[in-house]
């Protein structure tokens, strides 16, 4: 399902749309401060959730920096390192605003989407709108290919254990209704939440959005993460929360 958006950035939804943006946090000085101050530049956000992996690269050094100038950023630090699951689940517990958004610490993701992404659920049309690299394209043939024949295989199998037509699976630009959190727990401490928190919502009969998004993919050169490995935890979580009873969904703890 797709939304056609609205005027973006209008007075509207900028009144409407408070938003909570969940930054986890692993050795990405090198992108952190620009990252920060483009996010911060979107007049959508009312909150700035960064949580420090433990980073070895001074990451934490700086975000304790600048949340000192900034009240938006809400600065929050593992005294051992994770996973980007674990991360999400501590920011969780804190969101205090009616929508959340996931961001990455690097700079493949433009910040200036948001108003584009949070169009369909301030106009009740959607609990969670994703925005897809790979509808657009032109980013599609931008993207690496390794990457992007992965990420099908994976969407393919999402797809086909849910009630979803997601594009990409593994999309990092997740939008949800913060209520939603009442109804999915994070189990997953890795990069293993991505597949497990699109298969929650699909298996919950969520109202579901995708929209294209720009995308400029780094590689491992670059400070790319996600490796085979993480491929064939991804298709071990699908089948796990894909196949689990109804009975057994997590309907979280409040």
């Amino acid at each position: 399902m797709q939304s056609q958006p609205a005027s973006e950035g209008s007075a509207e939804l900028q009144s409407q749309a408070r938003l909570a943006v969940l930054m986890p946090i692993y050795n990405e000085i090198a992108t952190l401060r620009e990252v920060i101050t483009q996010v911060l530049t979107q007049p959508e956000v009312a909150e700035l959730i960064a949580v420090d992996d433990c980073s070895t690269d001074g990451s934490g050094e700086l975000l304790r920096e600048m949340s000192q100038s900034e009240p938006r950023i809400r600065a929050l630090f593992h005294p051992v390192n994770q996973g980007k699951g674990a991360a999400l689940r501590t920011g969780l517990r804190t969101v205090a605003q009616p929508f959340v958004i996931v961001q990455d610490a690097d700079l493949e993701y433009d910040p200036s989407d948001y108003a584009k992404l949070l169009q369909p659920l301030v106009q009740q049309e959607a609990d969670v709108v994703y925005g897809s690299r790979y509808l657009d394209m032109k980013v599609r043939k931008e993207a690496y290919f390794g990457q992007y024949f992965a990420n099908q295989i994976l969407t393919f199998l999402t797809n086909s254990l849910t009630r979803l037509n997601t594009t990409d699976m593994a999309a990092c630009y997740k939008v949800f209704r913060s209520e939603i959190f009442s109804r999915i727990e994070i189990e997953e401490a890795g990069f293993g939440v991505c597949p497990e928190l699109t298969v929650k919502i699909g298996r919950l009969g969520l109202r579901f959005v995708e929209l294209p998004i720009s995308y400029s993919p780094r590689s491992f050169a670059d400070g790319k993460k996600i490796t085979w490995k993480d491929g064939l935890k991804a298709i071990e979580c699908i089948v796990k929360y894909g196949l689990r009873r109804p009975n057994n969904d997590d309907r979280t703890k409040a």
